[in-house]
């Protein structure tokens, strides 16, 4: 067995027979009508005592209309005295607007700088480069993706994809649970597809899938978890924040909830690492699933599974990269590596890594928390914007639940706004409906101004 991880949640991780033993404006009267935020109340409208001050900096005021100038001072965010030197790593910002960080980060001339390195050493070395300076790389990459959770290297697998990990994963607790009767995963309906793809595809297997609705397409209450989540479920597998809402999930009580009835948890992290600091081991998460692709500015091709030391299962699936001794290239010694490498699933894509470590090197350098503060105020002084122009807000009614994800209920065509806004060199996306703003710590309040103005035309 190997050695137990507890965290501040209160309990150990996963099922107890499993654990280690050893210790555009549209005007208000064009919004479409009803409630738009969780069922205790609309959040449409959104109060200036919303806009949360941080320690040390002043608190916003609300922005009159998009085209009046924005009474928030620069000065009241983090990093304004380093933003000409952030702005200036990420080319795109000179040529565009870019507020769609949560659909892939913007490319920072370190990653580029990092890939031509991977190049050169490719054209100077070939293979040898792999022994030493990529295997080192990668190294490094895991190291970086820990530091994004509070977590240390060797709990970390590098993966190509969430649904690689997620596969791998489910593969070990499937194994580790076969007979004992918890035949069933639980999902919410605002999850990631790739996540409820990858379950249901298992359903003939004999796998339950339970996915808990939403009631309004915001949020998942808590208590509808707690009901589904039961002595049947293997692994309860969900979303730190939602991706057609922003709305940011309880992870120290949906650790409670699984472990409470002796199920495994699965958060899939991918829409808040690198905009929310998170703290892995003391949220006592059994496996947590990100990547680089969005707020963590590393391209798309690396993500990571982050395995709590105290999970004593192993996968069913074993790659060279996850052996004990994989250098000594012997198809007879299958032996698993003790720590997270075991569930990696091949050789890693050595350049995407290059890539990845640019944009990491970035985000830890200016730090995740100082991160998240600066991203509270960008995405609330949008919300207040947004909100003074008569747009409902697709957002959580408590302000304290929202991420900096900003998304609009479009009384219209959101594709074509979203084309629109693109014509006007202003990057955002759509998700049905929903008019999708994704600000990050290298965004300004002129780009919020310039985003709601271009909206405005619409």
């Amino acid at each position: 067995m190997r050695a137990s991880h507890r965290g501040q949640s209160g309990s150990p991780p996963g099922p107890a027979c499993l654990r280690s033993r050893r210790s555009s404006a549209w005007p208000a009267s064009k919004s479409r009508s009803g409630p738009c935020c969780g069922a205790e109340g609309d959040g449409s409208s959104m109060a200036k005592q919303d806009i949360l001050a941080e320690p040390g900096s002043a608190s916003p005021a609300a922005a009159g209309s998009a085209s009046s100038t924005a009474t928030v001072a620069e000065s009241a965010l983090p990093l304004d005295d380093r933003i000409d030197e952030l702005r200036g790593q990420f080319p795109i910002l000179s040529r565009k607007t870019y507020l769609n960080s949560n659909s892939l980060g913007a490319l920072s001339l370190r990653s580029v700088q990092e890939r031509r390195r991977f190049e050169d050493l490719w054209h100077e070395m070939g293979a040898a480069a792999w022994y030493e300076i990529w295997v080192a790389k990668l190294e490094e990459v895991r190291a970086q993706f820990g530091r994004t959770i509070e977590a240390d290297a060797d709990t970390i697998a590098l993966m190509s994809s969430v649904s690689a990990a997620v596969s791998v994963v489910w593969g070990a607790i499937a194994a580790s649970v076969r007979g004992t009767g918890r035949n069933k995963v639980v999902l919410t309906e605002l999850d990631f597809p790739t996540v409820g793809h990858h379950f249901l595809s298992q359903r003939a297997n004999g796998l339950e899938v339970e996915i808990v609705p939403s009631p309004d397409g915001i949020h998942v209450p808590l208590e509808s978890i707690r009901a589904a989540v039961d002595e049947r479920t293997a692994l309860l597998a969900t979303s730190h924040v939602f991706f057609t809402s922003g709305n940011t999930q309880d992870a120290a009580e949906l650790t409670r909830i699984a472990h409470d009835a002796g199920a495994f948890i699965l958060l899939d992290a991918y829409q808040s690492n690198g905009q929310l600091a998170i703290d892995a081991g003391a949220l006592g998460l059994d496996f947590l699933v990100g990547g680089a692709l969005k707020w963590l500015c590393g391209g798309p091709g690396m993500a990571y599974l982050h395995l709590n030391p105290g999970v004593s299962i192993d996968p069913v699936t074993l790659s060279w990269f996850g052996v004990q001794n994989q250098f000594l290239f012997d198809i007879r010694d299958a032996t698993p590596r003790a720590d997270a490498r075991r569930f990696e699933l091949g050789t890693p894509a050595a350049g995407v890594a290059y890539t990845a470590a640019g944009g990491l090197s970035i985000v830890l350098e200016y730090g995740i928390p100082t991160i998240q503060k600066r991203n509270r105020l960008l995405a609330n002084d949008l919300r207040e914007r947004l909100s003074d122009l008569g747009y409902r807000l697709h957002q959580a009614s408590d302000p304290a639940a929202r991420s900096a994800l900003v998304l609009v209920d479009y009384d219209g065509d959101a594709a074509a706004a979203v084309r629109h806004l693109a014509a006007r060199d202003v990057v955002v996306d759509h998700r049905g409906p929903l008019v999708r703003f994704s600000p990050h710590f290298y965004n300004t309040l002129e780009d919020n101004e310039r985003a709601v103005a271009a909206l405005a035309e619409t």
